[in-house]
């Protein structure tokens, strides 16, 4: 997400829109860190939290895998029979 948000200008009005005041919007949307460092900071911690995500229809891996683990380990799977 924070990489969709592109131009600081953008990101400085996403993260008012998300409810963080002006002056710490600012200085968060002219950081320098890379996308792995942003997401684990409180920049996007506390602002694009997992409800927030889970309402706009993201899908946790671990929810992912549980699904697909289940359906490969049926009985009635015909492509893997010997799982």
């Amino acid at each position: 997400i924070w990489h969709h948000w592109k131009k600081p200008e953008r990101k400085r009005k996403n993260l008012i829109r998300l409810g963080v005041d002006n002056g710490m919007a600012y200085a968060w949307s002219r950081s320098r860190m890379g996308g792995w460092a942003i997401a684990q900071s409180p920049i996007l911690g506390t602002t694009i939290t997992v409800e927030r995500l889970l309402k706009r229809g993201y899908i946790p891996l671990a929810e992912m895998y549980n699904q697909m683990h289940y359906s490969l380990t049926t009985s009635s799977n015909t492509l893997f029979p010997m799982v």
